[in-house]
């Protein structure tokens, strides 16, 4: 077990995470619900034998006569629960078996006409007290034990403890579902990335369950397809690699071998060691270019920007490309901004990618056909370079791939002229590398391909 799958599992599953923390949750609901309730309940049943004695006592205050149920009335509402009756005359005595529990404030409350609800001690015992003034002067009282407020308290909460538990159990079993069906793409998805990991492809990723699941599915499923056109493209470029490696070393052994086995006449010595030294020199080019590709692709690529005037700096490529082009029969011109154009840039790496596309595109123009420099202002205060050429042009489904590293030298190899496959790679690259933009174009003004590069302006201070 590696050490990040044991990292994993001390992490434990999202699924039980889920349901540990629902169940968490859910068991604070219930704590907070059980605490409410817990007070709820004896407020409640207070209230209500209070609200029950408050409507006794109103009924007998109505009376027109209170000494004379005193009586009667205790008889009547000394009931099971207890319930005792005291009456106060107008001149403040009491009489009734509940007489004990009024005490001087309550009887002071009652004959100023205001009624009173309290609690009060009969016989030792906490009991609950209700006062009304009657209608004639005076005042009843009824008193309750409250150990009958008690019994309804633990009776109710008794009743609260089975809701609170299956709640707290259907919130448990609802984390587990809600666990299930957020894991079970969550899982899947892993299983599938661990697959594309291990070199898998035209694997596919369920897109279900939440959101944010089939997001990862969907995205899985980009990656995939992005992988295997990366590695097809790889692939592709490997075998043009290979076969441009094949040409020249093919060439190089078997000369050699002649050589050694005294196979070549000496006066064709100087021939053969022409060719050999052709083929290491193209060999070197192709190795070169492969080389400045990793460069570009590595992150610490340097470049060193300044302040560059590209009107001379494309000029000084035109003259030092005149001579290689005459000799090819090819007419370079070279189209002047006639003026400054200055953008702050790397001017080596300019001149890099402005001789690349030159002479990618003199390996394709025929005699007598145009070579074209261009460099102008660009409408945002930057610049455009750009490289034309009478050659055969190129499809739209050349452009398309044109900057794949090989894919055109396959596709023309045996028609055209072609190069190592790597030259409008690099100028891609580099023209990225560089703030800028490089752009193909089928075909151009003189009838073959055109390509141009747009840099940003100089920053302004």
């Amino acid at each position: 077990m590696t050490a990040a799958e044991g990292a994993g599992r001390r992490r434990g599953s999202l699924a039980r995470n889920i349901v540990a923390l629902t169940t968490l949750v859910a068991a604070l609901a219930v704590a907070l619900t059980g605490l409410v309730a817990w007070q709820t309940a004896a407020h409640g049943a207070e209230q209500r034998e209070r609200d029950q004695l408050a409507r006794h006592a109103k009924v007998l205050s109505s009376l027109p006569a209170l000494s004379g149920v005193i009586f009667a009335g205790g008889q009547l509402l000394g009931g099971p629960n207890g319930t005792q009756l005291a009456v106060i005359a107008a001149d403040g005595t009491v009489t009734g078996t509940a007489g004990p529990a009024v005490d001087t404030t309550s009887r002071a409350e009652l004959l100023a006409g205001r009624p009173v609800s309290g609690t009060g001690l009969l016989a030792g015992q906490k009991v609950l007290l209700v006062g009304e003034p009657g209608v004639r002067g005076g005042a009843v009282v009824l008193t309750e034990p409250y150990t009958i407020v008690s019994d309804d308290v633990d009776r109710i909460r008794r009743n609260t403890l089975l809701p609170l538990l299956v709640g707290m159990l259907g919130a448990g079993l609802a984390g587990a579902l809600l666990a299930r069906r957020t894991a079970r793409p969550l899982v899947s998805a892993a299983g599938v990335a661990h697959r594309l990991a291990a070199g898998e492809r035209g694997v596919r990723a369920p897109v279900d369950g939440p959101r944010e699941a089939a997001e990862i599915g969907r995205a899985l499923n980009v990656l995939e397809e992005a992988l295997a056109h990366s590695e097809d493209r790889q692939r592709r470029f490997l075998l043009s690699v290979s076969h441009e490696l094949r040409t020249p070393l093919t060439a190089l052994q078997g000369y050699a071998e002649a050589l050694a086995d005294g196979l070549v006449e000496p006066d064709r010595l100087p021939e053969v060691g022409g060719i050999l030294a052709g083929e290491t020199r193209r060999l070197d080019r192709f190795l070169a270019d492969l080389l400045d590709l990793a460069r570009l692709e590595a992150d610490d690529f340097r470049l060193e920007p300044a302040p560059t005037d590209l009107a001379a700096l494309v000029g000084e490529a035109a003259a030092f490309w005149t001579g290689p082009c005459e000799r090819q029969g090819v007419e370079l011109r070279f189209e002047e901004p006639g003026q400054p154009v200055v953008v702050t840039t790397d001017a080596f790496r300019v001149r890099q990618l402005i001789d690349g596309l030159v002479q990618n595109a003199l390996r394709v123009t025929p005699a007598d056909a145009p070579l074209v420099l261009a460099v102008r202002p660009a409408p945002d205060g930057g610049a455009e370079l750009q490289v034309r050429d009478g050659g055969p042009g190129l499809t739209e489904a050349d452009v398309a791939v044109a900057f794949d590293s090989g894919v055109l030298t396959e596709r023309y190899r045996g028609t055209r002229t072609v190069g190592s496959g790597l030259g409008l790679a690099i100028a891609h690259r580099l023209s990225g590398r560089l703030g800028g933009v490089i752009t193909a174009h089928g075909h151009g003004p003189e009838g073959g391909a055109a390509f141009t590069v747009t840099l940003p302006p100089a920053p302004t201070t």
